[in-house]
């Protein structure tokens, strides 16, 4: 009921913000009884972490109208009725069709989003007014069945050192749920296919080291129980939750932010809407200076030629994308072979 809104004064840095929060009891995780009010009020003492992760960059919201048990849907192009506080920008799909998609500036925009029933934030890892060029090179570690967490921690302890090898800095979060996302910042000087030619060498690399812990098989009948180094993650459009977003599970995780030093002894569902605020207040964000120093992939480029020359070229890319140059059969292997 209209009688029910609440008004939330959002900080940020354009001054103070009032944002209207209709239907506040709307409950959307049900296990904690966590409402809507709850979730947007998580978003303003998260605020400034949460956009300096997420902001400045095109973003997809996943929204759930009678919470996570019930429907949900994306929104790419700004809704009727966005504040203009909220804008949008012009992308290109991987069908080259082009759309504005929203964009996230200050905390009051996240609170917005969390009004229209948003738990999950995708951003791009390309910035608003340079949405072709990445500057962000993102490696997805997702337990397949038979591995869990604890088997992603030294595949990511592993691929930092890839990534250090390369040259490049990476940070780590947990995804909120069972994988990790390692990040490393770069200079966005190279488009979508470069990069994740980029990911495949630092996948492969990975791979020949731990072979029996990861694998970087597209077709889940070939991955066993692995590690799946997702590199479709880094194609356009293709998106994970952000730093400190929720996640849509029954106990509000969210994907946070942790050190190096934390990995081994962090559990990914201590991470909640309930928990987070406290632990920014405390022990700061581990992610605050990850745009301080950003690298090139040029040698990962180089680990890409090399592994050309050798025969190992391109890999399948998701189903829903044009069929790629080079790109192999998208048979399944048990069917090819019954062909």
């Amino acid at each position: 009921m209209a009688g029910d809104a609440v008004i939330l004064t959002v900080p940020g840095p354009q001054g103070d913000r009032e944002v209207r929060i209709s239907s506040p009891g709307r409950v959307i995780f049900p296990q904690d009884g966590i409402t809507k009010l709850d979730v947007a009020k998580y978003l303003v003492e998260v605020g400034e972490a949460f956009v300096r992760a997420n902001g400045d960059r095109p973003v997809s919201l996943q929204r759930f109208p009678d919470g996570i048990d019930g429907e949900q849907f994306f929104s790419k192009n700004p809704p009727r009725g966005t504040p203009d506080y909220v804008r949008s920008v012009p992308v290109v799909y991987p069908s080259a069709r082009s759309h504005p998609q929203l964009v996230i500036d200050e905390p009051a925009a996240a609170v917005w989003a969390a009004q229209m029933n948003t738990v999950v934030f995708h951003p791009w890892p390309s910035r608003a007014e340079d949405s072709d060029n990445p500057d962000q090179l993102r490696i997805d570690l997702d337990p397949q069945p038979g591995t869990g967490f604890a088997e992603a921690v030294p595949a990511a302890i592993e691929l930092r050192a890839v990534l250090q090898e390369a040259g490049l800095t990476a940070f780590i979060k947990t995804s909120g749920n069972r994988g990790l996302h390692v990040f490393a910042p770069i200079v966005p000087e190279r488009e979508f296919l470069d990069v994740r030619h980029a990911v495949i060498a630092a996948a492969r690399e990975l791979e020949r080291r731990m072979p029996d812990r990861v694998t970087t098989a597209w077709w889940k009948e070939e991955r066993g129980e692995r590690i799946f180094v997702d590199f479709n993650q880094a194609n356009r459009d293709r998106t994970m939750a952000g730093a400190y977003s929720p996640r849509a599970l029954p106990h509000a995780p969210v994907s946070a932010p942790i050190t190096w030093d934390e990995l081994e002894r962090i559990s990914p569902e201590q991470f909640t809407i309930l928990t987070m605020p406290e632990r920014l207040r405390t022990t700061g964000d581990p992610w605050e200076s990850f745009a301080a120093d950003p690298g090139r992939i040029d040698e990962l480029l180089g680990w890409w030629e090399r592994d050309l020359s050798k025969g190992l070229g391109e890999l399948p890319f998701p189903p829903d994308y044009p069929k790629m140059p080079g790109e192999p059969p998208r048979v399944q292997p048990s069917r090819a072979k019954k062909a």
